[in-house]
């Protein structure tokens, strides 16, 4: 049940990356064609409630996605099980969401 549980949850996350990846790259093709520099674009997103909550989805979203991608990764391959297998899941996912967070903070409250 638990591996119908993740495999849903990734597919889920990825019906959230999908869009989120495309804006994602639409808006920096946009930036970089209309001549924006890197500290143009973050005076533009400093204080934004909308960027960070995009990004914030984003990050947790690829976060989840990852560490599922990831855990069968060394399950198939790596052999890996049971607790062992949980701890490395739950310790890469919130590796991810940590640094995600952080650029995200970094972007758009620093």
């Amino acid at each position: 049940m638990l591996n119908l549980r993740l495999y849903m949850l990734q597919r889920l996350t990825a019906l959230l990356m999908a869009p989120l990846g495309i804006g994602h790259l639409a808006v920096m093709i946009y930036a970089i064609q209309g001549g924006l520099s890197a500290a143009e674009i973050l005076s533009r997103t400093q204080g934004s409630v909308a960027w960070f909550m995009f990004y914030g989805v984003f990050v947790l979203a690829v976060s989840i996605h990852g560490a599922i991608g990831v855990r069968v990764v060394l399950h198939e391959w790596g052999g890996m099980k049971g607790a062992l297998l949980d701890g490395a899941t739950w310790l890469l996912g919130a590796g991810l969401l940590w640094l995600g967070a952080r650029a995200v903070w970094a972007v758009t409250f620093s």
